[in-house]
């Protein structure tokens, strides 16, 4: 097969992979619930968490994980990029980028999901891991502290260009460029969060359940 073709081909792949709306199915399948039409109406980790409850949480955000990393893993189905090299990072990149897109505009429900923070991890996870599982680290740390999810992810999100320019010193321009977009997305993206922050009426995580609010099949 003509690598043009199979670069098209694990691309679109890609998207499809990130397009699993983990949280709506979950939600749908298990507690007859769209959380779309509850908490913040967004179809991710967080919401996920505030109206579901921990468990399912703690699901959708591995699911959520893993269809990042899964979507950057296909260059290894890619044969004419040499790995560690800049082309082999750049369709690294363009792998991720999809599955964020399919996670953020799913065909498969209706294109209306979520923020991309958990599958950007899982990106991140299998481009770049020690940076990857520092920024964790640093989300679980804020969470802990904090309880806010907004909040964790963006203070992670600004530390791993950091990382990536000044600890890890990494050469590959397109690496280092996708490290800030990803800062800077997620300062656009949470900019109703930071408003809610700063007028302290942003929800905190519950880590449990209010199981008279819904009810599982």
């Amino acid at each position: 097969m003509h690598p043009v073709l199979i670069s098209i081909i694990l691309s679109i792949t890609a998207y499809l992979i990130g397009s699993i709306p983990s949280s709506v199915w979950i939600g749908k399948w298990f507690f007859n619930t769209d959380i779309r039409d509850h908490g913040s109406g967004n179809a991710g980790t967080t919401n996920t968490f505030r109206v579901l409850g921990t468990f399912p949480g703690i699901i959708v955000f591995a699911l959520d994980i893993f269809k990042g990393f899964l979507a950057v893993s296909l260059v290894y189905l890619a044969h004419q990029y040499i790995p560690e090299t800049t082309k082999y990072v750049n369709f690294e990149l363009l792998l991720g980028g999809l599955a964020v897109l399919g996670h953020i505009f799913p065909i498969y429900a209706g294109f209306r999901g979520g923020k991309g923070v958990a599958t950007l991890l899982g990106i991140v996870l299998a481009i770049h891991p020690i940076a990857a599982l520092i920024s964790l680290s640093i989300f679980i740390l804020v969470l802990s502290i904090t309880k806010y999810v907004s909040l964790s992810s963006m203070i992670a999100g600004l530390i791993f260009p950091f990382l990536i320019i000044f600890i890890f010193k990494e050469s590959i321009i397109s690496l280092i460029i996708f490290s800030i977009v990803i800062s800077i997305l997620l300062i656009v993206t949470h900019q109703k969060n930071i408003v809610r922050l700063l007028a302290r009426e942003e929800n905190k995580v519950r880590f449990r359940r209010d199981k008279n609010q819904f009810r599982s099949r």
